[in-house]
């Protein structure tokens, strides 16, 4: 066994619950954009929905254990691949996509489908390709991982909120529109102050193994971008949806995978490591290519 395979976050209930009820504020900050029009977007753009669903829960992680394969990394960190790879989109995906000037009305409703499906998805599919890491029998043993009890965590921290935030914007568009930019903003700086307090306590661990975590969640990511953009120009997408394509399926909501870890892998630092790191490396990455697409629209 890989010594990062027996690295512990150290997490206590305290930090915990504060970083759920966080998890909950931010997705309903996320909520406070959508509305039940952006679903019946998806006449508009049935196609690239279905080629965005497909290249996020099917290709992704099919290409994840492909990349697993080639750099073999401790059963903990191959774990922490899956676990990112089923994730719904992450919550900068409309903005990189507007930056970019790509599809944003395409973004908004396929982020909405997407975040909807996790529910099932997500620990379905994790559950699923987690059998196909190889030698991780004994550690996945070791944790008791049920699909009810992980789909219940994300009912209570993305679904609930989320539809909060839906039926608040539908009611009351108004005022809602006063308040989002204050509350996204307030959101977002709550939930990563307290992430990043609680890693800061585990820092020396943490540092020990990220230049190990940093190569691979470099072609981690940019398999997720990639794919995404090219299997969009495969299926003879238009260039702004391969683009879109791109953001989905490469930039992921890695906090919903850290609080997963922390509640049903008891906070086992491999997997934790990769979800942190994919975080903080997928928006660099994303607003990279963002600022250059947007160049290069000019």
């Amino acid at each position: 066994m890989h010594p990062a395979d027996t690295l512990v976050i150290n997490f206590n209930a305290g930090q915990l619950r504060l970083l759920n009820i966080a998890m909950a504020f931010l997705m309903f900050s996320v909520a406070l954009d959508i509305r039940l029009s952006d679903f019946r977007k998806v006449v508009q753009f049935p196609k690239s929905i279905a080629v965005g669903v497909v290249a996020q829960y099917l290709l992704f992680p099919v290409l994840t254990l492909g990349i697993i394969e080639v750099f073999r990394p401790p059963v903990s960190m191959a774990l922490g691949m899956i676990l990112v790879s089923m994730c719904p989109s992450g919550n900068m995906t409309n903005f990189l996509v507007h930056y970019s000037r790509a599809n944003t009305a395409l973004s908004v409703t396929l982020n909405a489908v997407i975040i909807l499906c996790a529910t099932v998805i997500t620990p379905a599919g994790f559950l699923f390709w987690a059998k196909f890491v190889p030698g991780s029998e004994a550690l996945r043993r070791s944790f008791e991982v049920g699909f009810g009890d992980m789909a219940l965590i994300i009912v209570e921290l993305i679904l609930a909120p989320l539809l909060l935030g839906m039926w608040l914007n539908s009611r009351y568009p108004d005022r809602v529109a006063r308040i989002r930019p204050w509350v996204q903003r307030i959101a977002l700086i709550i939930f990563f102050t307290i992430l990043v307090l609680a890693l800061l306590g585990n820092g020396k661990n943490l540092v020990n193994y990220l230049g190990y975590a940093f190569t691979i969640v470099l072609a981690h990511n940019a398999l997720g971008l990639g794919s995404g953009y090219w299997f969009g120009r495969l299926n003879r997408l238009p260039e702004g949806d391969c683009r879109t394509l791109a953001f989905e399926t490469g930039v992921h909501n890695t906090a919903l995978g850290l609080l997963l870890i922390f509640r049903f892998f008891n906070g086992l630092g491999g997997m934790a490591l990769i979800a942190a790191w994919w975080g903080i490396w997928d928006l660099v990455t994303g607003m990279s290519l963002a600022a250059w697409w947007r160049r290069k629209n000019k």
